[in-house]
């Protein structure tokens, strides 16, 4: 995995991209399947301070002509507002292609370094994954989640096995 930190709005940074892996189709998928998901599998930890994880998953229809891709960002929650805010451009990925939609299903995953907060202050975040599946160059269908828990398994978690729904980061 390689990672770049990069200055962001609210002393936040981004990070690059993660590992994708694939299992083989075997038929058609919809937006509300169970291989649609995103989780936090990496939050401030020894081996990774500072850091939010997110990997998804997205399901294949079993099309090879179809190409699949996730969006990853982060979500700040505002605790003045009580609303969860997007943080701009240096805190979401972009669009990028994780494979053909003729497997089951693609995973991927995305870090994103955050600058620590200011003592006696927290990082309340979590992640929206955005997945587009392109046929022809063309959209042909968006879906979006944002992380939960209850997705162990996930490559790069940090701990093993871990998943969370948020990310809280600490001076």
């Amino acid at each position: 995995m390689r990672t770049l930190t990069v200055p962001a709005i609210a002393a936040l940074a981004l990070a690059g991209p993660a590992a994708s892996s694939a299992t083989a189709a075997s038929g058609p998928t919809i937006d509300k399947n169970p291989l649609l998901w995103a989780t936090v599998n990496v939050c401030d930890t020894t081996r990774h301070p500072d850091v939010i994880g997110i990997h998804a998953s997205m399901p294949g229809a079993g099309n090879t002509a179809e190409k699949m891709y996730m969006r990853f960002a982060v979500e700040y929650y505002k605790p003045t507002s009580k609303k969860w805010e997007k943080l701009g451009p240096s805190t979401d990925s972009g669009f990028h292609y994780v494979g053909s939609a003729k497997y089951v299903r693609r995973v991927s995953g995305w870090n994103f370094s955050m600058t620590p907060p200011p003592e006696g202050q927290t990082y309340r975040l979590r992640g929206v994954v955005t997945f587009q599946w392109r046929l022809n160059g063309k959209v042909s269908r968006t879906a979006v989640k944002r992380t939960k828990s209850g997705h162990a398994g996930t490559n790069g978690a940090d701990p093993k096995g871990y998943t969370a729904a948020e990310c809280i980061i600490k001076p």
